[in-house]
């Protein structure tokens, strides 16, 4: 158990909560069978929110806790801020070349390459807010955020898309869509649209206010002038706050992850604070801390467990058989053969689903094991 104030010692939760957010995003990413999936675990198709959808706005927001926890005591050396931002260029950098790569892993076809991807949005973030975080106090990113938001909401319903169309926020025919096709073309944005890509150009503007609020909730998080309890008071005040404000904007502005709408901002944001602060209440000040490894796994290599879950599928398929004139893949064959024919469809394809994630999870308990922690 901790002291009653927060102190300078990292936080366990933290990576417990990373833990749980990359389980997570890898189980939703990895059905057995997409055409039968549990409505939980499948992206709404355009506004409303279900818990898939909170996944990636997690980690985002998780990106922005800890940059507090990274740079906190760095920031004051304004003569290192050069080595900082350089190290952020290139974390940024490293993380679009990761998507890149896995996009050209499964086809290697630049003519249709994918510009935009998950891994792509994490490192511009990042970057852009360690920038921020360096350079501002609080209550100009808090200012930052309100406009950008703000911003955002004139934007795609005030401002008339240049083809022709009144403004909207319908999926083909928004601005957003319009700024992903003028600028990627259709061939390098996501496939199965074609016409718009759910992690887009313009909608990473308001993603990053979801780091920003991850930054808000790290600087309160390390606070040694109040107890831990108040700490967690105040947070989840907070969180419930912004779960409010989220379904309030959202009346006007509709919460919607493809297009990360202010209100998505907002009321993902609160639940966000509203788990992590769980968490650092039960882990970190309760101490229940006995099976806390068994997510720390994933915490502990976050990035690499993602990418690797990326990668391990179209390794399998590089196994494959021939069956009735169709050439299956490792991945098929693993699901046809050991889940499909003993359990209803949907039971099948969730099992499957998590046999996965325990298979990343024994490759990134090996590093654990051998403490390597791979950094990107």
């Amino acid at each position: 158990m901790i002291e009653t104030t927060t102190g300078k010692k990292r936080i366990l939760s933290l990576d417990v909560f990373r833990g749980l957010t990359i389980a997570a995003m890898i189980l939703v990413n990895t059905a057995g069978d997409g055409r039968y999936v549990y409505a939980p675990l499948q992206h709404s198709k355009w506004n409303g929110c279900t818990p898939t959808d909170l996944v990636f706005p997690f980690f985002l927001f998780i990106v922005g806790v800890s940059i507090v926890y990274a740079l906190e005591s760095k920031k004051a050396d304004f003569d290192n801020h050069k080595n900082i931002i350089s190290g952020a260029l290139r974390r940024m950098l490293i993380l679009i070349g990761l998507g890149l790569f896995i996009a050209l892993f499964y086809r290697f076809d630049f003519q249709h390459l994918r510009f935009p991807g998950v891994l792509q949005r994490i490192g511009i973030v990042y970057f852009i807010c360690t920038l921020i975080y360096l350079k501002t106090r609080q209550r100009t990113r808090d200012w930052l955020a309100g406009i950008i938001l703000v911003s955002y909401y004139v934007v795609l319903t005030y401002v008339p898309v240049p083809d022709g169309n009144a403004p909207n926020l319908e999926p083909e025919s928004n601005l957003a869509a319009w700024v992903d096709r003028a600028i990627f073309t259709t061939d390098h944005i996501y496939a199965h649209t074609e016409l718009w890509d759910p992690e887009g150009l313009l909608s990473t503007i308001p993603a990053i206010v979801t780091t920003l609020f991850g930054i808000r909730i790290g600087e309160f998080l390390k606070r040694t002038d109040i107890s831990a309890n108040k700490i967690c008071g105040n947070l989840a005040l907070t969180g419930v706050v912004g779960i409010i404000l989220g379904l309030l904007v959202g009346l006007i502005f509709p919460i919607n992850k493809q297009l990360w709408t202010s209100s998505y901002v907002l009321y993902a944001a609160g639940l966000c604070t509203v788990g992590l602060t769980a968490a650092y209440w039960l882990i970190d000040v309760k101490g229940y801390k006995k099976y806390t490894w068994v997510f720390v796994v994933f915490g502990a290599n976050a990035i690499s467990a993602y990418v690797v879950s990326e990668i391990v599928p179209g390794m399998l398929n590089w196994i494959s058989v021939h069956h009735e004139g169709t050439k299956i893949g490792g991945m098929k064959l693993i699901y046809d053969s050991v889940f499909k024919p003993y359990f209803s469809p949907y039971n099948a394809s969730l099992l499957f689903a998590i046999w996965f994630v325990l298979l990343i999870w024994v490759l990134m308990y090996i590093l654990y094991r051998k403490k390597i922690f791979i950094k990107v």
